[in-house]
């Protein structure tokens, strides 16, 4: 009686514990804990109701498909459930489900899949146009996020066929993406994101869609929503292909496989290849091919008996954490970073690992000496997962940020709603140092042989104290320099005199000013056409050009204003640093035309228009064109089903005109 009891209790106790963890990495995409902590607990607590099903509760977390609905989008209830998948661990569980299936339908052909780390979707087409898109939520209503899945540039908005058709598939962010997300948060002083699941999933999560356009996501389509045999396919293999053929992207490396033992070498493939992808996965989706079989097998009440998920182990190791070193970005945020005993993690030596801010060490409680549990965040970036407090010494040293900058011993502040600290002197060494290293990357001003360890040597010499001061460089000065010699120093040269000559919009990104990136640098550069003339203007007239918001007004006006940032444009201008930009205009608007001048916004369907034929007729008029209703929109053009947009139109008293008023327009 007492056995029972005790188990009904630890019953209890993994119900809030499963519940806890799956609201925080479902609903607040913060993850508790790791994947392989999670999925240790839902085995056990499978495992007990398995053997005693009088315990199996209505609300057990086994009993769910997935998280819960999100206010602030409007409930999508799916045609057919988007249930989750059973999750197998190891060669034996994978047999086991081979072993049962066979049992039900004899022999089956498989299709293996990488298992996408992103959020499942589903997007709806009428007549082959894109007309919804959804999340999964908790398996029966989802969310609307069509909006934004719309800024996804994998996802077609029109289909080579005029069907109407439900794909579902997985929404993610590349590898590359998260990183640079990542480390833009960090210099904003904001929290980064745990792994590239979370933030795709944040950021198709956000009310503002200009957000997800900005962040890089797409997709994978893997199959279609109700019976593929209502288009005339017999097998999941063959729905993929049909899926390719009407424009959705579906993954390469999916793999047909004729029995269990071309599976498990196929999941043996994929386990040490894994960070070569340019996406992270974290498993092997494994499934009958036939929708015949598919069809006998059929579904248990939360996923399908035909199909099951093979989930990688997460690789955690344990290592030492030796020392704390604080580092100064270019915008002045200080970043602990934690320098660990070598350790080889998902395929490499890792020796760092950033702790982010004060916050997090204090959390966590890592002290200096500890033992520690690191992995790679989305198998990319170290991360310390947890300190071992039960293995301490005494010896481990406790770590508080600094009060004062550790590269010009400024006192550090909190700005509002920053959880980083930061150093606001403009003169700071190691700012203007990082300062320069972005002046010269790729997506700046793009000069060649110029890496972190020319420019530490640069200033370590004296040679610079500013971007501008690159200019002045000779050929006998770089010369001199640790492993440069005379061939490597002429084209060092050469590639800075060549920088003189680009665009604005370089010039414009190289600065670094705050919260300026290259999309927002390309259009102040066309919209002032001139440094000077962009040095000149207000906040009012920054704002009033539609891409650019408060923010990015205010900290341009700032910069501007400053004496230090004057000095040095004033430097580069000396040095015959192109000022203007260069590239192309907005000489393809027609100044007379009917809409010149004008900010037009497309909503709803229309029927003698794509949605880029209705783009470019109405630039040829003269128009803007852009994705969102404000204040400063002119113009909305409203087909059949418009929604939210000419909702807002309406209540801002703008101009509406319907599919048959632009085609007045244009015939005129």
């Amino acid at each position: 009686m007492e056995d029972k009891l005790a188990l009904e209790q630890r019953v209890k106790d993994l119900h809030k514990l499963l519940n806890d963890y799956g609201h925080a990495y479902y609903v607040l995409d913060r993850p508790l804990v790791p994947d392989s902590e999670y999925d240790a607990r839902m085995k056990e607590l499978i495992a007990i109701e398995e053997e005693h099903p009088d315990l199996i509760m209505p609300d057990s977390p086994t009993q769910r498909v997935g998280g819960e609905v999100l206010p602030g989008f409007s409930k999508v209830v799916h045609d057919t459930p988007m249930l989750s998948l059973s999750n197998v661990f190891n060669e034996e569980d994978i047999r086991e489900f081979d072993r049962r299936v066979r049992a039900d339908v004899g022999n089956v052909t498989y299709v293996c899949e990488l298992k996408i780390d992103g959020l499942a979707i589903s997007l709806k087409y009428e007549q082959g146009l894109f007309a919804q898109g959804s999340t999964r939520g908790d398996g029966t209503v989802g969310e609307d996020i069509t909006m934004n899945l719309r800024t996804i540039r994998a996802i077609p908005l029109k289909l080579s066929e005029p069907v109407d058709i439900e794909a579902r598939g997985e929404a993610y962010m590349p590898k590359k993406s998260f990183m640079k997300l990542n480390e833009s948060r960090e210099e904003d002083g904001l929290d980064v994101f745990a792994n590239p699941r979370n933030a795709a999933a944040g950021s198709l999560r956000q009310l503002d869609p200009k957000i997800a356009a900005s962040r890089n996501l797409s997709v994978f389509m893997y199959g279609m929503g109700g019976n593929g045999a209502d288009y005339g396919l017999d097998t999941h293999s063959g729905s993929l292909e049909y899926l390719a053929s009407l424009g959705f992207r579906t993954n390469p490396e999916t793999r047909r496989c004729k029995d269990v033992e071309e599976v498990l070498a196929f999941v043996e493939s994929w386990q040490d290849r894994r960070p070569d992808l340019p996406y992270e996965i974290d498993g092997i989706v494994i499934k009958v091919d036939s929708f015949h079989h598919q069809e006998e097998l059929g579904f248990t009440a939360k996923s399908p008996r035909w199909a099951t998920a093979y989930k990688f182990p997460a690789e955690e190791v344990k290592t030492k954490l030796l020392t704390i070193e604080l580092t100064v970005g270019r915008t002045g945020v200080v970043t602990p970073t934690a320098i660990l005993e070598p350790v080889r993690v998902a395929g490499t030596t890792v020796s760092r690992a950033s702790l982010h801010n004060g916050d997090l060490i204090r959390e966590k409680d890592i002290r200096i000496g500890d033992e520690v549990i690191i992995r790679k965040a989305g198998d990319i970036i170290p991360e310390i997962v947890m300190s071992l407090a039960d293995q301490r010494s005494g010896d481990e040293e406790p770590f508080e940020m600094p009060a004062h900058c550790p590269a010009c011993d400024s006192e550090l502040v909190h700005l509002e709603e920053e959880v980083a600290l930061r150093c606001v002197n403009p003169q700071c060494p190691a700012q203007l140092q990082e300062a320069v290293i972005h002046f010269v990357s790729r997506n700046a001003m793009n000069i060649e042989g110029i890496g972190e360890k020319v420019v530490g040597q640069l200033f370590a010499e004296g040679l610079i104290k500013d971007a501008a001061d690159l200019y002045t460089l000779t050929e006998e000065q770089l010369a001199g320099l640790d492993r440069m010699g005379e061939k490597s120093a002429s084209n060092l040269i050469a590639a800075i005199r060549q920088s003189k000559s680009n665009s604005l919009e370089k010039l414009l990104f190289g600065l670094g000013i705050r919260h300026v990136g290259q999309k927002a640098a390309q259009i102040l550069a066309m919209e002032f056409g001139t440094l000077d003339a962009l040095r000149a203007a207000t906040e009012e007239q920054l704002t009033a050009i539609h891409e650019i918001g408060e923010k990015v007004a205010d900290s341009v006006v700032t910069y501007f204003g400053n004496e230090d940032v004057e000095r040095v444009l004033g430097k580069l201008e000396a040095a015959g640093v192109n000022t203007v930009y260069t590239g192309p205009r907005k000489q393809d608007i027609p100044e007379d035309g009917p809409l010149a001048g004008k900010t037009v916004v497309l909503t709803g369907k229309l029927s003698h228009f794509t949605r880029n034929d209705a783009k470019a007729a109405l630039e040829a008029l003269g128009a803007s064109v852009t994705g969102s209703v404000s204040k400063k929109t002119d113009l909305v053009v409203a087909g059949e089903e418009a929604g939210s947009k000419l909702e807002k139109a309406e209540s801002l008293g703008i101009e509406i005109w319907d599919e048959a008023a632009l085609l007045d327009a244009i015939s005129e």
